[in-house]
């Protein structure tokens, strides 16, 4: 649920009491965001582009070669943006969506023809799919927020077909792009007064976040498999209160804010993104890092 109180759920009722929510208060916390805030990640992460001029969308979508009949998976695919692009590279691919939300799933179905096939299954169980029976599976930005991720790697690699290959984008090292420590600690520091345990307990599992500890995990998952991260940097520029709206609705953290300090809180990252003020026309940039995991056949 969403008032004036910023959104509410069983995650962050847990967090309030000063308990450890546990994964049915996750699932809980983002149905209820993605509810209230359906397609909200597309808006940022389409608009942060790298240096080659690709969003972070298009850079895990050219995993893909452009082959007709290639089995493909969008995991926890949200929207449908990613399975647009791939649809608009080729339209004889054979594309699969899965996500947990109704109301993202809706919303991809008015920008998708119906041959792409939209299931309404959770990552940890994804029982409509058969083993062995996709080339490649993709995750944009949601390998993330999962917990447990361990059996969501586990359907993975079953899904998987013996040489298939799963890529998913996920957060890149803090270090690796300018300011964007300092945008995060700003939106948490808002958040933690609060919940004051939000950031010590953060949505997910922890190891998704840290390349070394990445790397190590779907290892462990995908022995037989060559498994690399590849860290790179998207940026967008713009007016500069749209551009703090827009990487402030990036961060699930910022939903649960009280609108009056949402308020207060966007007025500070315009201070903290601002690069210029001409003819009393402000300006600013985001910068945010990303990590592509690629697991190949050795």
């Amino acid at each position: 649920m969403i008032n004036q109180s910023g959104l509410n759920s069983s995650w962050t009722d847990s967090l309030t009491n000063n308990k450890i929510p546990d994964g049915t208060n996750l699932i809980d916390h983002l149905r209820n965001v993605h509810k209230e805030f359906t397609g909200f990640t597309e808006n940022c992460a389409s608009a942060c582009r790298d240096k080659n001029g690709r969003n972070s969308y298009e850079w895990l979508s050219d995993i893909v070669p452009n082959k007709a009949g290639a089995r493909i998976l969008d995991l926890a695919c949200g929207s449908g943006l990613l399975l647009k692009i791939l649809y608009n590279r080729q339209i004889n691919l054979n594309l699969k969506g899965v996500d947990m939300s109704s109301e993202e799933l809706s919303l991809a179905r008015t920008r998708l023809p119906d041959n792409v096939d939209l299931l309404e299954l959770k990552a940890q169980d994804l029982n409509l799919i058969n083993d062995e029976s996709m080339d490649y599976v993709l995750c944009h930005w949601a390998l993330t927020l999962m917990d447990p991720v361990s059996p969501v790697l586990n359907e993975v690699r079953r899904i998987l077909t013996p040489k298939g290959v799963f890529a998913a984008l996920v957060d890149g090292p803090i270090e690796a792009a300018s300011a964007y420590g300092d945008v995060h600690d700003l939106i948490y520091g808002y958040v933690q007064k609060e919940l004051p345990n939000y950031g010590n307990i953060d949505l997910g599992d922890p190891r998704i976040r840290g390349t070394d500890s990445l790397t190590k995990l779907v290892s462990e998952i995908f022995p037989q498999a060559k498994v690399t991260v590849e860290t790179s940097t998207v940026s967008m520029e713009g007016p500069i209160e749209q551009i703090a709206e827009t990487a402030a609705g990036f961060f699930y953290a910022a939903f649960v804010l009280p609108d009056e300090r949402k308020k207060n809180m966007l007025s500070d990252l315009c201070n903290l993104l601002s690069t210029s003020n001409q003819n009393n026309n402000k300006q600013g940039r985001f910068t945010m890092p990303i990590n592509r995991l690629l697991v190949t056949p050795n």
